[in-house]
């Protein structure tokens, strides 16, 4: 069941999302002001691939999988997106359907805005315009970025920096192994392939012999970061 507010922890992810924050307070008054809550289980849908855009959403707690699925029926995962992000714009930007389906990736808070309170709001803040056009800029960046390392990079390298990321976004420090940082985000191997467009069987090689060099340890649970810095050399080894 829907919860018609934010939690204190949930609130402070959207408040210090780097694009969010760098708003005027009025204009972060007026979005949060007119948006509402969808708490989802793990796997549920969100938003489906075809469909009009009805809302701008952000991902308040948990991550959302971003992801498509070929004529073949082979799953393609583009992102995890995480606390603090907002997605789901360049729908109601361009008045065209949604481009990919959208999941729960576990526990998840989403934050929505209806489309006609977001074009209210455009209307009310040239602010907002201008923000927009960061927020675009930044993931047209980042989508040169994937796309230089998909054309440039063996697999071991893009599997790094990948770990970086995640580690970035969702690492939580180990209280009984120094240095040790764990991934928050549990990701199947499998899930971890589809984001790199590689096979679950290459992935777990890079992944053990990255485990040899004690740069990673595997658990059950999921991925713990024993050396950032071996991990970001491994990154930047093809470079």
């Amino acid at each position: 069941m829907d919860d018609p507010i934010l939690n204190i922890e949930e609130r402070e992810s959207i408040n210090a999302g780097r694009w969010f924050s760098s708003l005027s307070p009025s204009l972060r008054h007026d979005i949060l002001r007119c948006a509402y809550v969808k708490r989802c289980k793990d796997g549920d849908l969100i938003a489906a691939r075809g469909d009009p855009p009805e809302e701008w959403m952000a991902c308040a707690k948990g991550a959302v999988r971003v992801s498509s699925t070929s004529l073949s029926g082979k799953q393609i995962t583009f992102t995890y997106v995480e606390p603090g992000i907002w997605f789901g714009d360049v729908a109601i930007l361009d008045g065209d359907r949604r481009t990919h389906d959208v999941y729960a990736h576990g526990e998840t808070t989403i934050l929505c805005v209806a489309k006609a309170d977001f074009q209210k709001i455009l209307s009310q803040h040239v602010e907002f315009y201008e923000a927009m056009l960061r927020l675009q800029a930044r993931r047209i960046r980042q989508l040169f970025g994937l796309v230089e390392d998909l054309n440039t990079l063996p697999l071991r390298s893009r599997l790094a920096k990948q770990l970086l990321h995640l580690v970035r976004s969702y690492g939580v420090p180990s209280l009984s192994h120094g240095e040790e940082i764990r991934i928050g985000l549990h990701l199947a191997q499998e899930e971890l392939a589809q984001l790199l467009g590689a096979s679950r069987q290459r992935v777990n090689q890079e992944l053990k012999a990255m485990e040899r060099e004690n740069a990673i340890r595997i658990e059950p649970g999921g991925l713990v970061i024993r050396n950032r810095d071996a991990l970001l050399r491994i990154s930047e080894a093809d470079h």
